[in-house]
């Protein structure tokens, strides 16, 4: 199931046939409701359902032939948490059900695909938003629609008021638009702070990475910049990255991330020149940068999933 995507805008669009949608912090997830049972899918297409008991059995209360678009997020202290839907998702079948007591995931659906066995994906979004609210209203939590306005005043309300919350931003769709399944055809309005940057080496080794190095965007022209040092978490998040690669055999260069022999320089803030391992193709992340290189930029997660 190929999932519609959105390019990234530097101001909110406004117009006449435009819809507002928060943007949530958490995993793209395709649910599918079959005659024989759920399927859970990641962006990738990598089958996720035994991660997500919880949701697998709610989603057992939609009628057999659903297909739903949206986000898995954990709600944590007031505030969606991205590392908590990390950690449920790289959870094993045996520590899923323990999760899912514990950090019991939600999902804000965006979109219908099929109902009840019709496809409804050529139908306008202003269709298929009142299906989706239909469906899932009676049902109730864990699966719920996400809030959706036409009001720019109240869609700008909601971009400097939700970040509190975890909401990344906004994505605008047209009202009269099909789904554009594979396509950038929704738009998305983030925080200026946080941008998308491609990982094109990383300092330590492949088994303890210490910073990243990285083209932000709009600065393709520049040097490599290098982030600030990675989070436990992110260490080992990374060092699992690369050892995929290699297991998967990507790329030649990729299969000799463990015991380099390449090495590459690039200037660190307050340390001057380091050595860094180059990685290709590079991977995606989404970073903490200001206009100017200080302070460095901070890398908040990789995006290998969804």
């Amino acid at each position: 199931m190929r999932v519609a995507l959105a390019a990234a805008v530097r101001s909110l669009p406004r117009g006449p046939g435009l819809a507002y949608e928060p943007k949530f912090d958490g995993h793209r997830l395709v649910v599918l409701r079959t005659a024989a049972g759920v399927v859970l899918q990641a962006r990738s297409g990598r089958i996720v359902t035994s991660a997500f008991p919880d949701l697998a059995a709610a989603a057992g209360r939609l009628p057999p032939g659903t297909t739903l678009d949206g986000e898995v997020v954990v709600w944590h202290a007031g505030r969606t948490d991205f590392a908590l839907v990390q950690r449920r998702a790289a959870a094993t079948p045996a520590r899923a059900a323990t999760l899912a007591t514990s950090l019991p995931a939600s999902y804000a659906a965006f979109d219908v695909l099929e109902l009840a066995g019709l496809d409804v994906r050529a139908r306008p979004y202003e269709r298929r938003r009142a299906l989706l609210v239909d469906l899932l209203l009676p049902l109730g939590p864990p699966l719920q629609p996400v809030p959706m306005t036409t009001d720019p005043e109240l869609a700008e309300t909601w971009f400097e008021t939700l970040p509190a919350s975890g909401i990344e931003g906004l994505v605008i769709k047209r009202l009269d638009q099909p789904y554009p399944a594979g396509r950038r055809a929704w738009r998305k309005l983030r925080h200026t702070d946080v941008r998308d940057a491609a990982v094109i080496g990383y300092t330590g080794t492949a088994r303890r990475p210490q910073a990243l190095v990285l083209i932000l965007p709009g600065a393709e022209e520049d040097p490599p910049a290098v982030s600030s040092p990675l989070s436990p978490q992110l260490r080992a998040e990374t060092a699992r990255a690369l050892a995929a690669r290699r297991e998967e055999g990507a790329a030649t260069e990729v299969a000799e991330v463990a015991e380099p022999a390449e090495v590459a320089t690039a200037t660190a803030i307050g340390l001057g020149e380091v050595t860094y391992t180059p990685l290709e193709p590079p991977l995606p992340a989404e970073v903490r940068a200001t206009a100017t290189r200080h302070p460095p930029p901070e890398v908040l997660r990789l995006r290998t999933d969804p």
